[in-house]
């Protein structure tokens, strides 16, 4: 067996060829640690489960290598030079160049080793994302290990295991293994337990214990202590003496001082209560202890300014004296503040023994919401700075990391139900890791101490805000949050000596109030003057006959109502991230009372009456990120959040004008309800501003392991648009808008004057009297209500074309009539034009009525609708500014339109507005951006029929029924699809307006369309039976394949083909010769697509990075050239911004964020 020494000697000569040389290298390495070597590959894949070269499928079917890999346990990756395939790809120049860049690869200490391990990890990462199946059953690898050939081995983990981010491990300082070092017993441990058993090395398993050791002991002596003080009292005692335990493990007191001094007084417990309280007003202030004998820091804080100590007898102390003798450096904060706040709190106490919120479920919603952010904006500044630094700028790219370091000390986390806080806890060590790795760049820049103006530059609890309402919680979390710093500053750093004092500092950063309701005053809530009062919901008695614990009905509490109610305000913040709540809204009168539940409500009027609780930390947080306060908000909520109630809350925010978007969510995931340890289902949702695709998670398997409170689980991911019901679609937001269907789409008149509208009777007067035709001058007029109620029959003057002066002499009863009825408003009108032109539309439409020319009738749809219908308007007739009108006569494409295909379509690209939640036909997205089939003329014919049999059936219905609408219709339609039963009066409209014909005619519309399409696969039953209709389960299928052809559309069109729906207005000069189909290969649709939108080259370097970034990732699988990208900003890049993108490029694919092929470059 190779020892330790032989090992070190044998690879500290191994010289530059790291890579040929790797594997034998990690065959020594194990037989070094004494674990097996890796096995030889088989045929079989599946198999392959601790081999070298290990195969990942891409998923464009291209095979990547993992170099050596073990699965459950780690992706191993050693330091390579650049693949032949990558030179080759590259100009002879940047060959050259990019060798000469290489060379520096072998020199440890050089930038080029520095990018040379990033890349290494960065390929770890993807690999790790790409894993899939069997490979990834209990979850991803939780570690990564990037070996410097011959010189180190460093080591990166994940704890969610979801294959996020990998952080250094343990710590920054200390995650680089160097093999000189591996004599140390203990560093060999922890390799070998990455090949054996990695979870072992979880801090937060290996914490538990002593965490629950602790917990148990405190809950003993409050439980003895109760009798004989109040609760409050209690718990600040007890957490006056935790912390005094951690500062002694930590080093802050002398070494065994406080147990020294516990087991003097356990002899004397009549100097108990002296030598604490003695003890604790030198920890407030500083200076010599007379208890210890010894010098103190000066600790303040908040937390020693009373320094009641109780008086305790010998077995009580002993408690202490056992909580003391545990390793208090190996507390796990993020689970000791809810063992601590069962422990203090008599009516939690029971569940102490019960489960707790594992870590890794915590960082599974704060990785995304936080972390991948930022390290989103890490590594654009990491590549631009190192961009800077080779060509020897180094003062601009350390006060680049300087300026990126100060950002993060600048931060604010806030969680608006922190409880003892566990998020904020875990947050702020994912935060310091991060902030370790943007230290150690500078470090390895020659920054080595940062400058005199960022000694201050750090993150600190001072960082994380919160909101809580239980006092005692409030207070655990202030604690949590110092305890979880000061061990991340120890394990760090290794000293405490150079923390500045006070050593904990009062910043006032949780907040003990209500997070969703603020209020002048509350007043007894009387009934004919006797107060009125309600179980208080927590306190229960054994019922005399059964046993059972029943509702002690002695126990009340006065019902209040809330004088002055509003929303509360929360301080702002970049990120915000909680788990609020779980009260549903069949309990939240019964746990939060009358008063208070109508004064909420009241006070939240996008939260409908029947959402849950957590739906208010929900809308306040979406109004956060909306109005750019706050980057991200990530939310645990019960799973019942995609129910038709809650969901309206999201839908709200998805669709608004400017929206939000959901850019991580898990619909169904297993979690610990912290109050009482229950396990129960719930939703994680991840949310930022403007329109971006998400990553769904969707839970495959899960275990519950013995020895793990969390379950091992195995996920899949989806990335496309994220819905309000947690279920991932086709990218409709990212059609490209087509030339086909241009200049054809228009909003109705904006009047901009009511005065316009005249009635019937006066129509005909005026008609009269100025001489002139019926429909000249003085037209129909629609709007959206006439068309899905009853028609007000009315009409309205259209003077568009005519000068004032000849309206005055030729028309002089109608120049009166808006004289008089228009001209007052408008004369306050802010608009110049509007202003001075008031006898004309505020839109007049001038494009829209040259595209009507030469029509009969046009198509229109009510912008906004419960339903979507379209519907044939005669030309006489003028559109209000709420229809959206479309000029096409033929009414092949009314039954496109009225077809579920489009209609799906629609709805997915439009949005919803309104308190009933109606959609929104926006006709750049819903119309412009569609693709029409290209149907056979006797597929047309077929369409055209069915089109004008629905049309005329509504319209015919209606005239003898003018009591039925086309809401009506469609309500009892809706629930007729759905197999509901109809009340008496839909049985009327069901009768009254043949809505079973009406049925009939949209299904074989439908049928009709998708034969035009070609896919008759998403019909249900035989295709040419009457009965045939389209599948109920084919949504997502029809918005897939309509983005597919859109793409394909572009792609014709970037070609020359654009298939005209009106060509001789759209296109009149153009050659109208029979166009033939291209030919098409799936690069040319994906790049189309992919560029479709133009976007800015930035002045800033780290701006640019970013941008490149965002556009390989837009991009996928799919490479693009040099050329691509150039065109895809506006104005195209020019030759000398090429280059510069050329460049930045080649460092971004030296750090593993982008790869370079024969084709060009991908992320």
């Amino acid at each position: 067996m190779l020892t330790v020494p032989e090992f070190v000697k044998k690879w500290s000569v191994s010289g530059a060829a790291e890579s040929s040389n790797a594997q034998s290298f990690t065959n020594d390495l194990c037989e070094v640690l004494g674990v097996t070597k890796p096995d030889p590959t088989v045929p079989d894949e599946s198999q392959n489960t601790y081999v070298f070269e290990k195969s990942v499928p891409t998923p464009k079917g291209n095979v990547k290598k993992i170099d050596c890999y073990k699965r459950g346990h780690f992706i191993l990756e050693n330091k390579q030079g650049a693949t032949l395939e990558s030179v080759e790809a590259l100009s002879a120049e940047k060959s050259k160049n990019l060798r000469a860049r290489k060379t520096g690869h072998g020199k440890r200490g050089t930038h080029g080793w520095d990018v040379a391990m990033e890349k290494a990890k960065k390929q770890a990462e993807n690999y790790a994302r790409l894993l899939d199946g069997t490979e990834i059953k209990g979850g991803r690898p939780p570690f990564i290990m990037v070996a410097d050939v011959g010189h180190s081995v460093a080591l990166y983990a994940d704890w969610s295991r979801a294959g996020g981010i990998y952080q250094p491990f343990p710590d920054p300082n200390n995650y680089r293994i160097p093999i000189r070092d591996l004599h140390r017993e203990e560093l060999r441990d922890r390799l070998r337990l990455v090949w054996t058993d990695p979870l072992a090395l979880d801090p937060a398993r290996r914490s538990a214990r002593v965490t629950k050791l602790i917990a148990d002991r405190l809950a003993k002596l409050a439980k003895s202590l109760e009798g004989e003080h109040a609760t409050e009292v209690v718990a600040g005692f007890l957490m006056r003496c935790l912390f005094t335990m951690f500062a002694e493990d930590a080093g802050l007191l002398p070494e065994k001082a406080f147990t020294n001094l516990l087991e003097r007084t356990k002899e004397q417990p009549q100097g108990f209560v002296p030598n604490l309280t003695s003890l604790w007003q030198t920890m407030d202030k500083g200076g010599w202890s007379i208890a210890l004998n010894a010098q103190v820091k000066h600790f303040n804080g908040g937390l020693f300014a009373d320094q009641t100590a109780l008086p305790l007898n010998e077995d009580e102390i002993q408690l202490l004296v056992e909580a003391a003798r545990a390793d208090w450096r190996e507390v796990e904060p993020a689970i000791f503040g809810t063992l601590l706040e069962r422990a203090l709190d008599p009516r939690e106490r029971h569940s102490l023994g019960a489960h707790y919120t594992p870590r890794a479920y915590v960082e599974r919603l704060v990785q995304p919401t936080i972390l991948e952010p930022l390290r989103h904006e890490w590594e654009s500044v990491q590549t631009a700075a190192l961009a800077l630094a080779e060509d020897g700028e180094t003062d601009k790219a350390i006060k680049s990391l300087e300026s990126f370091l100060q950002r993060l000390a600048d931060l604010r986390v806030l969680d608006p139900a922190c409880g003892s806080g566990n998020f904020l806890y875990v947050t702020l060590e994912l935060l310091k890791r991060l902030e370790g790795e943007v230290r150690n760049t500078l470090r390895d820049l020659g920054q080595g101490q940062i400058s005199i103006g960022l000694t201050g530059a750090t993150i600190t609890p001072e960082n994380m805000l919160g909101i809580e309402i239980n006092p005692r919680a409030a207070a655990i979390a202030e604690l949590v949050l110092w305890i979880g710093y000061l061990q991340w500053h120890l394990r760090s750093t290794g000293d405490v000596n150079d923390l500045g004092e006070p050593i904990i500092r009062d910043y006032h950063n949780i907040e003990n109030r209500d997070a969703v309701l603020a209020w002048e005053r509350t007043e007894p809530l009387l009934d004919d003057g006797n107060p009125v009062t309600r179980w208080d919901g927590v306190t229960f008695k054994t019922h005399p006959v059964t046993s059972k614990q029943v509702p002690d009905e002695a126990a009340r509490t006065q019902a209040l109502q809330y004088i002055g109610a509003n929303k509360a305000e929360w301080p702002e913040a970049d990120f915000i991230v909680g788990n609020p709540p779980f009260i549903g809204t069949a309990r939240m009168r019964e746990s939060l009372g009358d008063g208070y539940t109508e004064a909420l409500r009241k006070a939240y009027k996008n939260v409908p009456d029947s959402a849950d609780f957590v739906m208010f930390w929900w809308d306040t947080a979406a109004e956060a990120v909306r109005n750019s306060k706050t980057r991200r908000f990530g939310f645990i909520t019960t799973n019942s959040i995609r129910q038709t109630f809650n969901r309206r809350v999201i839908q709200h925010h998805l669709s608004q004008s400017k929206p939000l978007s959901i850019v991580f969510a898990v619909p169904d995931h297993p979690w610990v309800d912290n109050a009482d340890g229950a396990a129960v289902r719930i939703a994680m949702t991840s949310v930022e501003n403007g329109e971006k695709l998400g990553g769904l998670i969707t839970v495959l398997e899960e275990n519950s392991p013995a020895e793990s409170e969390a379950a091992e689980i195995t996920f899949k991911e989806q990335i496309g648009k994220v819905q309000a019901d947690l279920t991932v679609g086709a990218n409709v937001a990212g059609a490209s808008s087509l030339d086909a269907n241009s200049g054809l789409s228009h909003r109705g008149m904006q009047l901009s004057g009511s005065g316009f509208i005249v009635e019937r009777s006066t129509a005909d007067i005026y008609n009269l009297e100025c001489g002139i035709d019926k429909g000249e001058i003085i037209k129909e007029y629609r709007n959206g209500r006439d068309l899905t109620s009853h028609s007000r029959d009315v009409l309205v003057i259209d003077l568009f074309g005519y000068e004032i002066e000849k309206v005055r002499q030729e028309l002089p009863v109608i120049y009166q009539h808006v004289y008089d009825r228009v001209k007052p408003e408008r004369d306050q009108n802010r608009r110049k034009s509007v202003r001075e032109n008031w006898w004309i539309y505020g839109e007049a439409r001038v494009v829209m009525r040259a595209a009507m020319k030469g029509l009969d009738k046009y198509i229109t749809t009510v912008e906004t609708s419960r339903h979507r219908f379209f519907t044939f308007l005669d030309k006489t007739v003028l559109p209000d500014n709420k229809l959206v009108n479309i000029a096409l006569d033929d009414a092949h494409y009314l039954g496109v339109l009225s077809s579920s295909i489009h209609v799906v379509y629609s709805l997915a690209a439009g949005s919803w507005l309104g308190v009933g939640n109606d959609s929104v036909y926006a006709k750049t997205r819903c119309f412009e951006t569609f693709p029409f089939p290209s149907p056979t003329e006797d597929q047309k014919q077929s369409i055209r029929n069915l089109a004008e049999r629905l049309d005329a059936h509504r319209k015919r219905q209606q005239a003898q029924q003018p009591k039925l609408t086309m809401t009506g219709l469609y309500n009892v339609l809706e629930k007729l699809r759905s197999g509901e039963p109809l009340d008496d009066k839909e049985r009327k409209i069901h009768e009254q307006g043949l809505v079973g014909i009406l049925k009939q005619l949209h299904d074989e519309l439908d049928v009709a369309v998708a034969k035009a399409y070609g896919w008759e696969d998403l019909i249900a039953g035989d295709p040419d039976s009457s009965e045939a209709k389209l599948r109920d389960d084919v949504t997502q299928e029809i918005l897939q394949r309509l983005v597919d052809l859109n793409a394909e559309r572009a792609a014709e069109e970037a070609k020359g083909l654009v298939r005209w729906l009106r060509p001789e207005y759209q296109a009149p000069e153009e050659n109208r010769g029979v166009q033939s189909e291209l030919e098409l290969d799936e690069d040319d649709i994906a790049t189309v697509a992919v560029v479709a939108e133009k976007r800015k080259w930035p002045k800033d370097l780290t701006a640019q990075v970013t941008t490149l970034r965002d556009l390989l990732r837009e991009a996928g699988e799919t490479p693009l050239s040099l050329s691509d990208i150039a065109e895809a900003f506006k104005p195209k890049l020019t030759k000398k911004r090429q280059g510069e993108a050329e460049k930045l490029l080649e460092m971004m694919e030296s750090l593993g964020q982008a790869e370079i092929t024969p084709e060009g470059y991908r992320a």
